[in-house]
């Protein structure tokens, strides 16, 4: 099975996931953070067994877990209360063990997803394969907009390590528990930025999987970070509208309009 960043061998009780270059350091934070949660909240992610060079390419090998991905469909209650006790546990994990491991802020974190935002959209786009590139075109403008506003975004808190890519795909369910796959781009973050992203990723989104107002209460985060988790969901889905853009591979893999639906996702989010 490979990714674009990945491939994985599945061996008797082990996964050997194999990394395709070293220049983002997606196996050191893979790596780093499966130390941290077998540490000190075991159970709801892989073991870290080893790691190994194979054909000069960096490799995990971890344990395998039990269950099927989700994806496709809306969470069952019990498979949203699992998947919050999971978070919760995870965002539990002191702050200083999480320092002491070296694991620094997540890939695409709160300091740095803003910036590179405003680059990615204030690029000059051909939107004829569109549909309706007025509309998309509408939703690129709105957001370059808000991304330039100086109070768009509150100060994050982070205080917890996140696996920052929550596609429910990365999501395994045995018919009792969740766990959680694919660290590479894990770190410190703001547990109300992770859960924005992981709401807002198109692979869920699309498809119902995640219910917002459910899945904060099992996770069981305040009224200060529900604030804040509103707040930073526009961030995500203009992320999102770029990785659609056409030249951007979202845009062949998702379906034909995505990029229209995006963009109509994103001026409601921002009320427009």
């Amino acid at each position: 099975m490979q990714s674009h960043t990945h491939d994985l061998t599945f061996t008797g009780g082990e996964v050997q996931k194999r990394f395709l270059t070293w220049s983002e350091g997606e196996a050191d934070r893979e790596w780093a953070c499966l130390q941290a949660i077998e540490a000190h909240a075991p159970g709801i992610a892989p073991r870290p067994l080893r790691r190994e060079t194979v054909g000069g390419h960096p490799v995990v090998v971890m344990s395998r877990l039990p269950g099927d991905a989700l994806g496709g469909a809306p969470l069952t209650p019990a498979q949203t209360a699992s998947l919050g006790q999971t978070l919760r546990r995870l965002h539990g994990i002191p702050l200083d063990r999480v320092m002491a491991s070296g694991i620094g802020e997540r890939r695409l974190g709160p300091s740095t997803l803003r910036p590179a935002l405003r680059g990615w959209l204030r690029a000059p786009e051909d939107l004829s394969a569109c549909h309706d590139p007025a509309l998309v075109r509408a939703g690129i403008d709105a957001a370059a907009a808000w991304l330039s506003s100086s109070d768009a975004l509150p100060a994050p808190e982070i205080v917890s390590l996140g696996i920052a890519d929550l596609n429910p795909a990365n999501i395994l369910w045995d018919g009792r528990t969740c766990r959680l796959v694919d660290f590479e781009d894990g770190g410190l973050t703001d547990p109300a930025y992770d859960l924005a992203d992981h709401v807002e990723h198109i692979a869920g989104r699309l498809t119902g999987v995640f219910d917002a107002g459910t899945l904060l209460a099992a996770v069981g985060i305040s009224d200060e970070g529900k604030d804040r988790f509103h707040a930073y969901r526009p961030l995500w889905a203009a992320f999102w509208l770029a990785m659609l853009l056409p030249g951007n591979g979202g845009f062949s893999r998702n379906p034909s309009g995505s990029t229209e639906a995006q963009a109509r996702h994103l001026l409601g989010l921002l009320g427009q």
